[in-house]
């Protein structure tokens, strides 16, 4: 499936979204490993506002992937992008392109993570003689085109800074999150 083409962001129905965007329930506080990262504290304080997702719609952030789910390695979530940020090209802690949230009963969302996307061409136009991008320390990782986002080649990078990762923060598959209350459409 093609979720992205060209940058234009291919968008599905976001008005149930609104409607059903409850009030997220309580979240607890970082873990004491977690919160010794930087960038995941960083990215929890610049994105405290996006756990209620009429925030995020409201910013500009659409609705690009549905759950996504690995066979053996938990998922990722719902993926919310602002392609303004993603054409850009730059990276900021505090600027994540993607949010992304764990369906919950009902039709809820709750905020688990955040994506950090540059396109490859981009990064290397705007870098010519530097290496791949990294936030903070943290090197993103590679997708090569083509990809079942639809995307051209691209860097990019996952922070659980909402939902802990057992196999840590910065890995692409959360055990701690599922796809099990998408709804079926």
């Amino acid at each position: 499936m093609r979720i992205f083409h060209s940058l234009k962001i291919s968008l599905l129905p976001l008005a149930p979204l609104v409607a059903l965007a409850a009030a997220q329930p309580p979240q607890e506080a970082l873990l004491s490993h977690e919160a010794s990262s930087p960038l995941v504290e960083k990215v929890h304080k610049a994105t405290e506002q996006y756990r209620n997702i009429n925030v995020a719609l409201a910013e500009g952030f659409a609705q690009a992937t549905p759950c996504v789910s690995g066979p053996d390695f938990g998922a990722m979530g719902v993926h919310f992008v602002l392609g303004s940020r993603i054409a850009a090209g730059t990276l900021s802690a505090d600027q994540p392109e993607a949010l992304i949230y764990e369906p919950l009963p009902g039709g809820a969302f709750r905020l688990v993570g955040v994506e950090f996307i540059v396109l490859a061409q981009t990064w290397a136009t705007q870098h010519p003689n530097g290496g791949p991008p990294a936030l903070e320390g943290q090197l993103l990782n590679f997708i090569d085109a083509p990809n079942r986002f639809g995307l051209p080649a691209f860097y990019e990078l996952h922070v659980w800074a909402w939902e802990h990762n057992p196999v840590g923060s910065f890995a692409d598959w959360n055990t701690h999150v599922t796809c099990t209350q998408q709804p079926v459409s």
